[in-house]
């Protein structure tokens, strides 16, 4: 379908940005960062990305349940980013999050259309911790990079946390649509 070929390219413009941006990415957080501006620009980009998914989510005018999951998902997200030390390794929840979600969306997709994508959920964990893989293979080649296990267990644990938080999310959309059939019989 049209969505599938977006979802898939959005997929691919996302994890050539974060491979593109391995090399330069460590001299502007250094430069952030002589100017205490690291965690001002995490905050930022933080709030940006909340702002992309919650404007579109509040205009479908989400049932009481997906809003207490949504406050749910967030509070682990705001818990996770605080209990991370180091800011640079705030940007794996943000970039892998991101690839795990597009990728979960797309292959739910190709499923809805009747095509073949088995345990959605679980290939787009694995694929993105793949990707991230790839990610920390690329920085041995690097001379201001280092190659990481920590980073690539990041990574995939970001995947990890936005496919449980969609399908999460999905379960209380449906729960709610499910309670609004009940309360209005026939």
């Amino acid at each position: 379908s049209d969505r599938e070929r977006r979802l898939w390219l959005w997929t691919l413009l996302v994890v050539v940005a974060i491979y593109s941006t391995l090399g330069p990415v460590e001299h502007l957080a250094s430069a952030l960062r002589e100017r205490n501006l690291l965690n001002v620009t995490s905050g930022a980009v933080l709030l940006l990305v909340v702002a992309a998914f919650a404007v579109p989510w509040a205009r479908r005018r989400p049932g009481r349940r997906e809003i207490g999951a949504a406050i749910g998902v967030m509070a682990v997200y705001l818990t996770t980013l605080i209990r991370l030390p180091v800011p640079e390794a705030r940007s794996h929840l943000f970039e892998y999050g991101l690839v795990a979600m597009l990728v979960y969306q797309a292959l739910t997709e190709r499923r809805r259309n009747g095509r073949r994508a088995p345990f959605p959920a679980l290939t787009a964990i694995v694929a993105t911790a793949l990707l991230g893989w790839v990610d920390e293979g690329i920085q041995l080649f690097l001379p201001n990079r280092v190659y990481d296990l920590v980073d690539v267990g990041f990574n995939a644990i970001a995947a990890s946390m936005a496919v449980s938080a969609n399908l999460f999310m999905a379960w209380a959309r449906q729960w709610d649509v499910f309670r609004r059939g009940d309360e209005n019989p026939g």
